[in-house]
C-alpha cells in the first residue's frame, strides 16, 4: 500500500546511506547559495553545473555583488550551460533584492515567489535547504518519484494532474528533518528512480510503489504527445580583422541566445554576402561556405553555416553598441553561445 506517512522515514534513512552528501551547495546552504544552485539546475544535470557554480560563487559570492555586476559579466560565466534566461533573471532578480529587500534573499516564501525566475518550487526548495522550513517540492525528479509511487498514469503537465501531485507532494514532505528529506527525494529521482531504466531494487520505496508492484514503471509517468522537432538554418557571416578580432552583435533580450553576442546572422549565402559587400571595409568574403555545425536545443535543431570574410584594414563596419570586435587572445567577458565559441576557435 502506498502510505504518504512512511516516504519521508524511508529517504531519510536511504539518504544518510546511500544519499549525496558533499555537492558544493550544500556546504554553508545559504538561501542565496542554494538560490543560484536551484537555478542552474533547473534542465540541468549536477555532474555539469558543478563547475559552473564554482566559478560563478566565486565571482558573485553574494547577491550585491552579482547585483553590481554588468550583464554581460554574468552572461559570461553562464557561457555554454543553456537557458540563458535563467541567468538574466538571477541578475535582475538580485538587483531587485538589492533595491527592496535591504540586499538579502526575502524569507518569505510569498516574496520569493515575485523574483524573476523563481516558482513555487524554487522558492520551496530555498526555503527547505536552507532553513528547514517545511514546503514541498515538486521538480521533475520528485514529479516521476511521486507518478511512480502512487501509480498516477495521466501524462504530466495536466492541470487536474498537477494539483494532485501538489497535494501528494504536501503530504509526503515531514515537518522535521525537511532538508535531509528535499535533498533525499531529489536524489532518489536523479540516482535510483531515472526516466528510462529505474533501479528499483535499489529503491528505499520499493515495497509500497504502486507502479513497481503492479509492472508499470517502465510506462510510468506516461510520455508526453511527441512533438515534432523542426530545423532551423542560418548563415553566421564569420568577419574577422587582420589582428584576428572577430565582428559580434549582441542578440535581442527575447529569443535564442537572449543578450549573448554572436557572428551576424543572415538566412541566407547570398543575404551575407550582400551585407560583407555594402557594410564591411575591404572585406574579400571566401568564395564557398566552411562545412556547416548543428547545435541541438530543446524543440528544434539549428544548422549554422560559416562563411568567412577578412578585412584587409583594422576596422571593418562601423562600431555601435549593439556591436564589438571580439578577440580569442585577449577575450573580453561577454556570453558567447557555445557554437559561436566553436567557430571563433576554428579561426585561429
Amino acid at each position: 500500500m502506498s502510505d504518504p506517512a512512511r516516504v519521508a522515514p524511508d529517504l531519510i534513512e536511504w539518504h544518510a546511506r546511500h544519499g549525496r552528501h558533499d555537492l558544493p551547495w550544500q556546504h554553508e546552504p545559504t538561501p542565496y547559495r542554494v538560490w543560484v544552485s536551484e537555478i542552474m539546475l533547473q534542465q540541468t544535470q549536477v555532474a555539469t553545473v558543478i563547475e559552473y557554480y564554482a566559478r560563478f560563487m566565486q565571482r558573485f559570492p553574494d547577491p550585491a555583488t552579482l547585483a553590481a555586476a554588468p550583464l554581460d559579466d554574468v552572461l559570461h560565466l553562464w557561457s555554454g550551460l543553456g537557458y540563458y534566461s535563467r541567468a538574466r533573471n538571477l541578475h535582475r532578480s538580485a538587483q531587485l533584492v538589492r533595491e527592496q529587500h535591504n540586499g538579502e534573499l526575502p524569507s518569505s516564501f510569498e516574496l520569493l515567489q515575485q523574483l524573476p525566475g523563481i516558482g513555487r518550487s524554487t522558492a520551496a526548495a530555498i526555503r527547505a535547504l536552507s532553513a528547514g522550513e517545511s514546503r514541498a517540492i515538486l521538480d521533475g525528479n520528485v514529479r516521476r518519484v511521486l507518478m511512480r509511487y502512487f501509480a498516477i498514469e495521466s501524462p504530466p503537465g495536466q492541470p487536474a494532474v498537477e494539483r494532485r501531485l501538489w497535494q501528494l507532494a504536501e503530504s509526503c514532505t515531514p515537518q522535521d528533518q525537511v532538508a535531509i528529506y528535499t535533498q533525499a527525494i531529489m536524489d532518489l529521482g536523479a540516482t535510483v528512480c531515472v526516466r528510462s531504466r529505474p533501479l528499483c531494487a535499489a529503491c528505499p520505496l520499493h515495497d509500497g510503489c504502486r507502479a513497481r508492484r503492479t509492472g508499470r514503471q517502465f510506462s510510468i509517468p506516461a510520455p508526453r504527445a511527441r512533438v515534432v522537432r523542426r530545423t532551423q538554418s542560418v548563415v553566421m557571416l564569420l568577419v574577422q580583422r587582420t589582428d584576428g578580432s572577430v565582428l559580434l552583435e549582441r542578440r535581442p533580450e527575447r529569443g535564442v541566445w537572449g543578450g549573448l553576442w554572436s557572428p551576424p546572422q543572415f538566412p541566407s549565402i547570398e543575404a551575407a554576402r550582400l551585407y560583407a559587400d555594402t557594410r564591411l571595409s575591404a572585406a574579400e568574403v571566401e568564395p564557398a561556405a566552411r562545412a556547416s555545425l548543428r547545435h541541438a536545443f530543446t524543440h528544434f535543431d539549428l544548422n549554422i553555416t560559416p562563411l568567412l570574410a577578412r578585412c584587409a584594414g583594422p576596422a571593418g563596419v562601423m562600431d555601435g553598441p549593439a556591436t564589438l570586435w571580439y578577440n580569442a587572445a585577449q577575450p573580453e567577458r561577454v556570453g558567447l553561445p557555445a557554437p559561436v565559441t566553436t567557430l571563433i576557435r576554428s579561426l585561429s
